[in-house]
């Protein structure tokens, strides 16, 4: 028998038509080709899925029935559920790493590391253009409205990560993976060098550019530390690197990849299954428990109106670490939901407050809390999840609470994202022949086998509308900050 989905009783609207310029981005089932092709947004955000992971209208009720995967349907190909396995023996390194000087570069979000950080930080922020972004004629107004965003948010903020410790462990952890990262590259014949470049704190992009170049690297990877894309997370750090680029001679003839989302990849989905089942044994009784999964939320509009592909990357994420529980007789019911929401505008539903609340109501008493959208911990994992979701399951009724920690450094993890970047050297490729042409040509990335990438960062295709006006006024939003 399978386990079942626990319907919740929020839905999300369906995709509307869109006024927004629509960016390319390759299909769920493309990522499985060699060649990728680059299909419309609008095909991904329009192709719901009918499976365990689909939104229920509002009048379907609680339910733990289960479902055979005879009964699944599905609008992508049968083999978009597949796991990406790696394939680094068929892969010869030799002469890349004989030859050229390999750099990785891991991008993540960045966190204050002291009280005295939070407000700086929530500035650096609210300034990025892909949170909030103003019209054309508005945007001198950008870094004003940033700072009074900050000043105003940053009291409650400093009693979050005052929580935790007084800032945030990003750093340290993203840190961390960087070197096991490195290591694992080594042992596998890869000499490699691992830079960390945070979003909105030390060490900026743009540090982590400048030693890379110092360093001669000569063939770079391009590896943000999102599982899943989002234009809010991967694809700001990404227009980050494209404006980087632009204008620096090294960097525009440089050889480089991007991997813009992993979450299909064997050895993660194999080390969220193992830290689940780990966390399951210390319940009474196992097999009762609920397991939720809260992905950091995004707005609506992102998915609806912009192609994010981040929905549907979300959901088939979800399918693929069940599946492989099921192949361990794991067969508990669970759920999916999106924390972290701010502001007034519609998120992707369910919201992850809202259905544990609900899930109290329907008499669930054991729930494990699986943070899907996450690798390292940082506030939202301990504080959000930790502290107030805690608070409010056993408000709730829920009697017994548990969490899966943030991968972190775990070997298999590791191990498997030093394989993806090894599956990626063969297809690294030059940006442009000439620095003139990479400014005014747009051209595409090389396209490395399972590596999702067919935008190269001197062409626009990350393109979005990050800003709602609402009763005459800019709305911000953007993780619980």
């Amino acid at each position: 028998m399978r386990s079942g989905r626990i319907q919740s009783s929020a839905s999300c609207s369906a995709s509307s038509s869109s006024t927004f310029p629509h960016p390319p981005c390759l299909s769920s089932a493309s990522r499985h080709c060699k060649f990728p092709r680059l299909l419309s947004p609008r095909a991904l955000s329009l192709s719901q899925r009918v499976s365990r992971n689909c939104l229920v209208p509002e009048t379907t009720q609680f339910s733990f029935s289960k479902q055979s995967s005879t009964n699944r349907k599905r609008l992508f190909p049968v083999n978009v559920g597949a796991l990406v396995t790696s394939n680094t023996e068929a892969i010869s390194t030799g002469p890349l790493v004989a030859e050229e000087k390999i750099g990785v570069l891991l991008l993540n979000l960045g966190g204050p590391e002291t009280l005295d950080d939070v407000q700086p930080f929530l500035f650096n922020l609210f300034a990025d253009p892909d949170i909030i972004r103003l019209p054309r004629l508005f945007r001198f107004l950008q870094k004003p409205l940033a700072q009074f965003i900050s000043v105003l948010r940053a009291p409650k903020s400093k009693e979050g990560y005052a929580s935790i410790g007084g800032g945030s462990p990003l750093r340290r952890i993203t840190d961390d993976q960087a070197e096991e990262l490195r290591k694992s590259l080594w042992a596998k014949d890869v000499p490699a060098k691992v830079y960390v470049g945070m979003r909105y704190w030390h060490p900026f992009t743009e540090e982590a550019i400048e030693q890379i170049k110092r360093d001669g690297i000569t063939k770079l990877v391009v590896l943000p530390l999102y599982p899943q894309f989002s234009i809010s997370t991967s694809g700001s750090s990404l227009r980050l690197l494209e404006s980087i680029f632009r204008d620096d001679e090294y960097l525009v003839n440089m050889q480089h990849t991007v991997i813009p989302s992993w979450y299909q990849r064997e050895g993660y989905i194999k080390s969220m299954a193992n830290l689940i089942e780990k966390e399951l044994q210390k319940f009474d009784r196992p097999e009762k428990v609920v397991i939720f999964f809260s992905a950091h939320g995004v707005p609506l509009a992102y998915v609806e109106e912009a192609g994010d592909p981040y929905k549907a990357e979300m959901e088939e994420c979800v399918d693929l670490i069940i599946e492989e529980l099921e192949k361990r007789k794991i067969t508990n019911a669970y759920t999916l939901a999106y924390q972290s929401r701010v502001g007034p505008v519609e998120w992707l539903k369910p919201y992850t407050d809202d259905t544990i609340v609900d899930l109290g109501r329907k008499g669930v008493k054991g729930l494990l809390a699986v943070p899907i959208s996450f690798v390292s911990e940082h506030i939202e994992t301990l504080e959000e999840i930790d502290v107030e979701y805690k608070e409010l399951a056993l408000e709730s009724g829920i009697q017994n609470w548990g969490r899966v920690p943030a991968l972190g450094c775990e070997p298999m993890f590791i191990s498997d994202l030093a394989d993806a970047v090894i599956e990626s050297l063969p297809y690294v490729g030059a940006m442009a022949v000439s620095n003139l042409e990479a400014r005014q040509v747009p051209r595409s990335f090389p396209v490395s086998t399972n590596v999702v990438v067919l935008f190269h960062l001197h062409n626009t295709t990350i393109v979005y509308q990050s800003l709602f006006w609402l009763s005459g006024r800019c709305v911000c939003f953007l993780c619980s900050h």
